[in-house]
């Protein structure tokens, strides 16, 4: 008893020996972070259009270097444009931030146009790369509709406003920017730089930090010169949660997950019981809807593909010999064509992806149907219904009654004939739990 007492006592004291050294080497860490904190420089890649999910990526990125005690944050973009709502979403973010934001349009081919230019003037310093452009600003109505002037008119006007303060604030040339927004104007790096419409051109992100060096911006304490020499970069990657924002905002996987969502809810409806189908469906319908949100859909395409949807549905009820199913392939081509048909290439559904699409769903849909139209003209072959014209043998004699053996089973049988045994009959009624045959061959009624 006492050696195990000591045991004990030695293994508690070695598990607290542990601990404690755990605890050390984690404090440890933590003052090394703690003093490599204020030596760094967050950057923030976004190649791709503007919408919810690339917001909210620059909203947790700018979180996550003031937690880390960056510097200065980069934010690397080459955007063909986007949503206004988002737009505004992420220059509230950079104008707001704690720390300077610097936005560099880079690599050499890259451009910040459309909402994109709101982007880059709301930055405390905007840079570009050689080979690279800024403008066409104007706004394009969601969902490809015209729009009356007056209405048009208050937009254009708006964003004119807006862009306009954001140049003053940040001391840029604001007449530029206007006409970015009414005229469409785009313009090269050089000629940018030359305009101040951005602050200077760096050939890659060493070259940037380098002239950034000892620049003046303006933070909540006063005019400060940035100090980069030795800092460390690090690059702010894409959590789970961003890159499911980003590939669902995408307008080719958003339509695929609503016509995968369509074909899965109507083989559910078609053929109750198979569960997987509707499951898979209504997930894929969620998340085809919630990427609506962030898109710029033409409700009118969304209700021809939902039409489409129906048509094939009651091509299973209605004998239409083919139209409701022509009908419904009329309507998700229309309202595929339709259904992101914006001035924004980058928001649109590919070709490529839409015909085999169409081709793929509207074979789908009518492959179903005609299963279940066949299934609905075939013969019965359960229940009472699917004995009729089958083949028993008499195991008794039937004069008229007697038993005969059918699908395994002993059933009471009539005939008008007399039956010997071990003769086939036919199945030609049911009565109740007594079977009508007649003599293969006969054909009496």
């Amino acid at each position: 008893m006492r050696f195990v007492a000591k045991l004990t006592a030695r293994l508690r004291m070695g598990f607290y020996f542990l601990v404690g050294s755990f605890l050390m080497v984690l404090m440890t860490c933590n003052i090394s972070l703690s003093a490599a904190t204020g030596n760094r420089v967050t950057v923030i890649r976004i190649e791709e259009s503007i919408n919810p999910g690339t917001a909210a990526f620059l909203a947790r990125g700018t979180q996550q270097a003031v937690e880390d005690g960056a510097v200065l944050i980069v934010l690397e973009l080459d955007t063909p444009g986007g949503l206004v709502s988002s737009m505004r979403t992420m220059v509230k973010t950079i104008m707001n931030a704690p720390i300077p934001v610097v936005v560099y349009v880079s690599p050499s081919g890259a451009q910040a146009a459309s909402a994109g230019v709101f982007v880059v003037m709301a930055a405390d310093v905007a840079a570009m790369a050689p080979g690279t452009n800024i403008g066409a600003a104007h706004p394009v109505v969601a969902g490809g509709k015209e729009m009356d002037e007056t209405m048009n008119t208050k937009m254009v006007n708006d964003l004119v406003a807006f862009i306009k303060s954001i140049a003053n604030r940040r001391g840029r040339n604001a007449d530029w920017a206007e006409e970015a927004v009414r005229k469409s104007v785009s313009i090269t790096a050089k000629e940018a730089l030359k305009l101040n419409v951005i602050d200077l051109m760096a050939k890659d992100m060493d070259d940037l930090l380098l002239k950034l060096e000892g620049w003046p911006v303006q933070t909540k304490e006063g005019e400060k010169k940035l100090a980069l020499k030795g800092v460390s970069i690090e690059r702010v990657q894409e959590n789970l949660r961003d890159k499911i924002l980003k590939t669902i905002s995408n307008p080719n996987i958003a339509y695929i997950l609503m016509l995968i969502g369509l074909a899965g809810l109507y083989f559910e409806l078609s053929h109750p019981g198979a569960i997987f189908p509707g499951v898979i469906g209504g997930i894929s319908l969620i998340l085809a809807f919630y990427a609506f949100q962030t898109l710029s859909v033409n409700y009118a395409g969304l209700l021809l593909i939902l039409l489409g949807a129906i048509l094939f549905l009651l091509e299973i009820k209605v004998t239409s010999y083919g139209l409701l199913s022509i009908g419904g392939v009329i309507c998700l081509t229309l309202g595929s064509i339709m259904l992101f048909n914006t001035g924004n290439t980058g928001l649109r559904v590919s070709w490529s992806v839409l015909i085999p699409a169409v081709l793929v769903i509207s074979g789908f849909f009518m492959a179903v149907a005609f299963l279940a139209v066949r299934a609905h003209m075939a013969k019965p072959r359960t229940g009472y219904q699917g004995l009729i014209g089958e083949v028993a043998v008499a195991k008794e004699p039937l004069a008229p009654e007697g038993k005969v053996f059918v699908h395994g089973e002993l059933w009471n049988a009539t005939c008008e004939d007399i039956v010997p045994v071990g003769t086939r009959v036919e199945i030609i009624g049911v009565e109740n739990l007594l079977l009508k045959v007649r003599k293969i061959g006969d054909t009496k009624q």
